[in-house]
């Protein structure tokens, strides 16, 4: 099981989320690409870090929404936005080259990743920046993007988070709604071993749901993100599941 966290959020004179010390804990990063979060600095420096940890470095683009850190649904042109996600995509691996380093997968952020689940326009704008990126594409399962992405012939990779909590449907529930971000590191714990053992998770109205994933994720800017992601790293190694990146 691939292990996850998005990181690289900070910017300016803002620092969000410890990322090296949550680098420690995980196997793949998803770097915040300067719409939703993130500066070249931030970009550049995330990747050495990455780097020297032997961590797999992901692209984290996001609609072009710093005040709203990306997580507000925008209605772009489905052309502005294949090129604002070919643009953000491009900046990372420029970052990453010198680094010496590459980006080896792409995890659309926030609203954008809510959206393409079930957004065909803009899911089609996702697949269409993807066929000329060529990097696989970690998404949510049973997505729109995920089918389009198939059919277009790209590497699909799925994932659950160890740390949001699910409608009945397999729908994040909406940060907007009390409970949609799990704080309790039992908890977490807890919904990381139903994903990495049983590809389930609880909903919130109590009904078990399938969750066919590869990936796992604990966000970057959870308040004690750190704790969690060493909390779910120990209880998954512990429980025989060994984590490693899907990127061969």
């Amino acid at each position: 099981m691939d292990l996850n966290a998005d990181v690289g959020e900070s910017f300016g004179q803002w620092t969000l989320g410890d990322d090296a010390a949550i680098m420690d804990q995980v196997s793949s990063v998803s770097i915040a690409c300067g719409f939703h979060a993130g500066d070249p600095s931030t970009m550049r420096q995330s990747c050495a870090t990455a780097a020297a940890k032997g961590v797999s470095i992901g692209a984290h683009p996001s609609y072009r929404d710093l005040a709203g850190f990306g997580r507000r649904f925008m209605d772009i042109a489905p052309r502005e936005l294949s090129n604002e996600l070919i643009y953000q995509i491009g900046a990372l691996q420029a970052m990453a080259r010198a680094e010496g380093t590459t980006v080896s997968y792409v995890k659309p952020h926030g609203a954008l990743y809510n959206a393409i689940v079930h957004h065909t326009a803009q899911a089609e704008a996702v697949v269409t920046a993807m066929t000329i990126i060529d990097l696989p594409l970690l998404v949510a399962p049973n997505s729109e993007v995920q089918r389009l992405a198939l059919a277009a012939g790209l590497t699909v990779v799925t994932e659950a988070f160890a740390d949001r909590a699910y409608n009945p449907d397999g729908t994040l529930v909406a940060r907007t709604q009390p409970g949609a971000v799990l704080h309790s590191i039992e908890a977490v714990v807890a919904q990381s071993l139903d994903i990495a053992l049983h590809q389930e998770v609880t909903a919130i109205d109590g009904r078990r749901i399938a969750v066919d994933v590869q990936s796992l994720c604990v966000h970057g800017d959870t308040p004690g993100a750190v704790a969690m992601a060493a909390a779910v790293r120990t209880a998954l190694r512990d429980a025989g599941v060994t984590i490693t990146s899907f990127v061969p």
